[in-house]
């Protein structure tokens, strides 16, 4: 009994030593385990078994097992599983937390709090969450690239930055993938699996250390689909449909021998800040409203309206007789030409087109500067996942309408079939 005591000493000194010396908090295999004590598969599985059972590790079954995904289930649990599989040489073995919690290794970590979880046998795909405002740190910052399709992100240095003088390298990071997250009154946080927080210097962990939540946020559906399925999303991000929307819409209206309703389409260059805010200010909210109404009616095409015989302008005669000449708004020249040329069975959701045009318009000029605009509210996000949703339906139903022309019907536009369908996200 005292020897193998012992050996299960020995085996447990060997998984830590593993787990701590390798590169990235790896599992000790079975097979190495064979090698190493010269033991036979009934007796590595006894020694397993053992182990588990006294709570000093925790075994890997599935997928990857030479990285450790979640914190562990249960002792029992883990022994079901063993038993239910047919024995692999390459199951791992991890030491659980309690083993590693005194160790003074672990203390190496100190200053880099997010690598030092995954030092005390945290599952390296478990997530941490964080206020949205610290991502404008990267997103600000010219020398890094952001780019987020508001359910999917990456930071990166520039080539011009990466490995450069003219950048520190403590702030050279790169962060592979951080998605979005939501609690039960749909506040939104970052997520970022400790796996990608383990890879930034100390001084950004520590950073994103003192932007980090508490409270129960799940991942974003799709984000989870992506990075921990391995399968496809679902559906299409809101501001990705909006441009897709306005980029059918040009397509459909050369089909009908016009110009561009859209002056631009953004196809090519997304704006960087259309997307969901990262600080909900109304500072933000403001400048959002602004880009916004940038790509609905200041995007207007006259042009369009004018190949259509809408009249540019409008004449106004005053109580001497003199005729006074008015440029028409492209609102205004938007609703003359599908007045003149729809008539649907139902008229709501025509109607409620000009309704957000002028809705987004009139919060435009609203006066923007106030003594609490930069007062932190997570209603302003709200207001602006509202004002999205409204305005892509607009812009949907716009695409809608063209699909009825005779030369569009004659030869359609291919259409993604979540764009199609409706299934977008607005989360």
């Amino acid at each position: 009994m005292k020897e193998e005591a012992l050996d299960h000493s020995a085996v447990l000194d060997s998984v830590v030593k593993f787990y701590l010396e390798s590169h990235d908090f790896n599992g000790y295999p079975v097979y190495k385990l064979k090698e190493e004590y010269g033991v036979s598969d009934l007796e590595a599985r006894g020694l397993m078994e053992d182990l588990i059972s006294s709570g000093a590790i925790d075994v890997v079954l599935t997928g990857n097992p030479h990285i450790k995904p979640f914190n562990s289930p249960g002792i029992d649990a883990q022994l079901a599983g063993l038993k239910s599989l047919e024995f692999s040489e390459h199951f791992c073995l991890y030491p659980r937390p309690a083993t590693l919690a005194d160790l003074p290794e672990v203390g190496h970590y100190n200053d880099r709090p997010y690598t030092l979880l995954l030092a005390r046998g945290e599952g390296q795909l478990e997530f941490r969450t964080f206020d949205l405002s610290v991502l404008e740190h990267y997103r600000n910052d010219p020398r890094y690239i952001y780019e987020t399709d508001s359910i999917h992100g990456n930071i990166s240095v520039r080539d011009a930055f990466y490995e450069s003088d003219a950048m520190e390298n403590r702030d050279q990071v790169i962060l592979q993938t951080f998605g979005f997250a939501y609690d039960a009154e749909m506040n939104r946080a970052v997520a970022v699996y400790l796996r990608y927080l383990s890879g930034l210097s100390p001084e950004h962990q520590q950073l994103w250390r003192a932007k980090e939540l508490a409270g129960n946020f799940k991942v974003h559906p799709d984000y989870f689909r992506s990075t921990i399925l391995g399968e496809w999303g679902t559906r299409i991000p809101i501001f990705d449909a909006f441009i897709e929307e306005l980029a059918l819409i040009n397509k459909m209206t050369e089909l009908m021998k016009m110009p561009p309703m859209f002056r631009q389409t953004y196809s090519e260059q997304r704006p960087r800040e259309f997307a969901f805010l990262l600080r909900p200010t109304l500072a933000e909210f403001n400048r959002f409203v602004l880009l916004l109404d940038q790509m609905l009616s200041d995007n207007l095409n006259k042009q369009f309206f004018a190949s259509a015989s809408i009249p540019l302008e409008d004449e106004e005669t005053r109580s001497d007789g003199k005729i006074i000449i008015h440029a028409r708004g492209t609102i205004a020249l938007l609703e003359a030409w599908m007045r003149r040329y729809f008539h649907p069975a139902d008229p709501e959701p025509m109607e409620k087109i000009f309704t957000t045009f002028r809705k987004v318009r009139k919060l435009r000029q609203q006066p923007a500067h106030k003594i609490n605009e930069d007062a932190f509210d997570q209603q302003h996000f709200k207001n602006q996942r509202e004002l999205v949703i409204e305005a892509y339906d607009a812009v949907r139903y716009i695409r809608q309408a063209l699909a009825n022309h005779p030369f569009v019907k004659r030869n359609p536009p291919k259409i993604a079939e979540e764009l199609f369908d409706g299934k977008i996200w607005d989360i």
